[in-house]
Parts: structure tokens; C-alpha cells; sequence
């Protein structure tokens, strides 16, 4: 990790609801001053993205949740935690609880 933050990474289709979630974590981030570092890259990307910088976790989009097996397989050997965001906490735009899934897979 370059500059000592945690880099999140969400995996989306197209980006529009993901983004709103994005942003509702980074409020979340900044309320408690973490160094986390979160973004959302659309599925087509998001492998090369991977290929060429650190990430720390990669959380799915329920939307995409059909790429999981391929994510953690292709993920193992970089050991990146993959795992998909519950439908619940995406659809209410749950940035704390998204946050509190991701930090919980790091601790593992």
C-alpha cells in the first residue's frame, strides 16, 4: 500500500447507484477520519484495474454478484478478499454497514 490508506474497490455494472454508495461511505470515512480510499469501477474494467494497482478488498454489487466465483478465483493468489454487497445494505445505500463489510474482511 502506497500511501498507508485501504483501498476499496466496488464492482458495478454501470456505475450510477454504486456511486451514491460510494459516496455514502466516503462520508462515513471522513466522519471517522479513516485512511480509506474508496471507489467503484464498472465490471468491464475492473479486472485490468486490479492487474496494474492495490487493492485492498473488492466488494460486488448484488447486480453483479454472478462474477463472484470468477473474482475470488482470479483473486486468490493476490490474496483480495471478494465478497458481495447484501442486497439489503446496497438497496438502502448503507455506507456504515458496506464500510463495517469490507474492514471485516481485512481482519480475516
Amino acid at each position: 500500500m502506497m500511501n498507508n490508506s485501504i483501498e476499496i474497490m466496488l464492482v458495478c455494472s454501470a456505475g450510477m447507484s454504486t456511486s451514491m454508495l460510494v459516496r455514502a461511505m466516503k462520508n462515513v470515512i471522513s466522519d471517522r477520519n479513516l485512511k480509506v480510499n474508496v471507489f467503484a469501477k464498472p465490471s468491464t474494467d475492473a479486472m485490468e484495474y486490479l492487474d496494474e494497482y492495490p487493492v485492498d478488498v473488492v466488494l460486488l454489487g448484488p447486480h453483479v454478484r454472478f462474477f463472484e466465483d470468477n473474482y475470488k478465483e482470479e483473486l486468490a493468489q493476490k490474496k483480495i478478499p471478494v465478497t458481495v454487497i447484501p442486497p439489503r445494505d446496497y438497496g438502502t445505500m448503507n455506507g456504515e454497514k458496506v464500510l463495517e463489510l469490507a474492514m471485516n474482511l481485512l481482519e480475516k
